[in-house]
């Protein structure tokens, strides 16, 4: 491993450089919104309503600064797609949400209390100038529910505050800090306990025996180096693709650190990462204790360009290495041909992302993550089901105003992936982090499909409908592998050898999952929810699990947490 100075010695090089390209030229930007499936999901439809690529942002990579979303929502202005009360509504909402960017019109508190708090719908507190603005709100969740032949009720309290601002709008930044303690679903729970992670929030304390808690923080700082080229230094999740899963990159994970450089031009951005995250230590069966945890780094790259004004691609490239190497930091080299100069020694993977908006309402997507291939094998008699063809397939399809009827967004979409994608033969180098995949939640030996209605029948009323079918293998005994766990060697326990190896193989799995949701904004960023989700889980040689959970909750500037793995 590495010394152990060169993990805080790399940032700090890193920081430097960019520090030291900034000039007084540089120019007004704003931080970036937490990525949330609701609320991009109502950015995103009007894009496809238009039937056309907004020219302001490239939705393959997330998440999105608040400037240009405020450029992209002045110019929907009298656009004719934005036709019902929902539709105003939204726009309304979004531009007081990001009000300090926008041009159009956006209202102030009717009734500040004691004239200083809540003078804007979207803040608690701000202090807004030329020079230097902050805004400040409270975060607060509290859920409750009733889980069928569950003896723990499903319960979760989470408490804390968001600021962000900007300065001299030339350097903008963002914090977020919570405490949670949590009582998750059985099937979370299972998946929590298996993994030694709690998903999305990695390091954890028991409470209550059988409960979790622990203590969330995300931020990051960002600014301009040249008109075109914008870099951020953050500890935060980033999201690739248009779907509600991703094989390139997911929000399944822990947060990590990183920086980012975004260069934007003309139909072209390009998006550099590079990242420090937590290796995948096995704590031999025990919760995590304090000390400090072996480290990987994660370098990435994403291009992507519009062709014409409805098709976007993306073309992606990432390594995982157990160590810091400056190779890496080449911001427009291949990584495959690097990492093959070098003694092919880290994890490359290969990937494609697009979206068509092939008529307006509608879109098609997909992804393609290419871990390994052998091209004799693949196409060959003889190397049938070879276990060195590992890669993932995403397809979907957007329908925004479905059948006519305003409002009601449907989306379907397919996963799958072959046995022993994202898993590595070199010990922290799989593609995961804290434990957790940083793609599909079920690593890899599955196939998915999902389907989600969006109906939105009044201005603050959401109902979300989610199906969800999972068929997918996993292993008998901790030390088989069947190909689904990304955490394991792929050269270790495989019973099947090099080829035969099919999706689904090891014990067979198939889950049915149902979610139904209705969300009601009682003021901006308070909501009301309440969902039942309905989970059945069949098990080679097993009886079958089934589950009810009917949960109750109120939010504050806080993303509702989703069980769908």
């Amino acid at each position: 491993m590495q010394n152990s100075l060169s993990t805080p010695l790399h940032f700090s090089l890193i920081l430097s450089c960019i520090l030291a390209f900034i000039t007084s030229s540089i120019f007004a930007q704003g931080s970036y919104i937490p990525y949330e499936r609701d609320y991009y999901h109502k950015i995103e439809r009007y894009e496809i309503l238009q039937g056309a690529i907004t020219p302001f942002f490239l939705t393959g990579f997330k998440p999105y600064r608040r400037d240009i979303l405020a450029q992209y929502l002045d110019s929907l202005s009298g656009d004719p797609t934005i036709q019902s009360a929902s539709d105003r509504f939204n726009i309304a909402y979004l531009a007081q949400d990001n009000w300090e960017f926008v041009q159009q019109e956006s209202s102030e508190s009717k009734t500040p209390f004691l004239n200083k708090i809540y003078r804007r719908p979207g803040d608690f507190a701000h202090y807004y100038s030329e020079d230097f603005d902050i805004h400040l709100s409270p975060v607060l969740f509290l859920s409750g529910g009733i889980e069928s032949d569950q003896e723990r009720k499903p319960a979760q309290l989470s408490r804390g505050i968001v600021v962000r601002g900007a300065i001299d709008k030339k350097v903008s930044f963002y914090t977020y800090l919570t405490t949670s303690e949590v009582f998750l679903p059985s099937w979370t729970k299972a998946y929590a306990n298996q993994n030694l992670a709690v998903p999305g929030e990695g390091f954890w304390k028991e409470y209550q025996q059988d409960g979790y808690s622990y203590f969330s923080a995300r931020g990051h700082v960002n600014f301009h180096l040249t008109k075109s080229i914008q870099a951020q230094v953050g500890h935060d999740r980033n999201f690739v693709g248009e779907g509600y899963r991703s094989f390139l990159l997911s929000d399944f994970s822990n947060p990590y650190m990183f920086v980012k450089l975004n260069t934007k031009i003309w139909k072209f951005q390009l998006t550099n990462l590079w990242s420090q995250m937590t290796a995948d230590v096995f704590y031999n069966r025990r919760r995590p204790t304090d000390g400090r945890y072996p480290q990987k780094f994660f370098s990435m790259h994403r291009l992507s360009f519009n062709l014409g004004k409805k098709l976007t691609i993306g073309f992606f490239e990432s390594v995982m290495t157990d160590q810091i190497n400056f190779n890496y930091f080449n911001p427009v080299v291949f990584f495959r041909w690097v990492e093959q100069q070098l003694g092919t020694p880290d994890k490359v993977m290969l990937g494609m992302d697009a979206k068509w908006n092939f008529r307006p309402g509608m879109q098609l997507y997909g992804q393609f993550a290419l871990d390994e291939f052998v091209f004799g094998e693949f196409f060959g008699i003889d190397g049938k089901g070879s276990k060195r063809n590992k890669y993932g397939v995403q397809a979907g399809f957007k329908y925004m105003n479905a059948f006519k009827v305003s409002n009601l967004d449907l989306q379907a979409e397919f996963n799958t992936a072959r046995p022993y994608t994202f898993q590595e033969k070199v010990d922290y180098q799989s593609y995961s982090n804290w434990r957790t995949p940083l793609t599909h939640p079920l690593g890899a030996n599955f196939r998915e499909f999902i389907g989600i209605l969006r109906y939105q029948p009044l201005p603050r009323l959401t109902l979300t409908a989610l199906g969800m079918y999972q068929f997918f293998g996993t292993d008998p005994e901790p030390e088989t592998n069947w190909g689904g766990n990304v955490l394991k060697n792929r050269l270790n326990g495989s019973p099947t050898g090099l080829f035969g190896n099919v999706i689904g193989q090891g014990v067979e799995n198939q889950v049915y999952q149902s979610n139904l949701t209705a969300s009601y904004m009682l003021k901006h960023n308070f909501f009301l929810d309440a969902s039942h989700t309905f989970r059945h889980r069949q098990i080679e040689g097993t009886d079958s699990q089934r589950s009810q959970l009917i949960q109750l909750g109120i939010r504050w500037n806080f993303i509702r947490p989703e069980f769908n793995f």
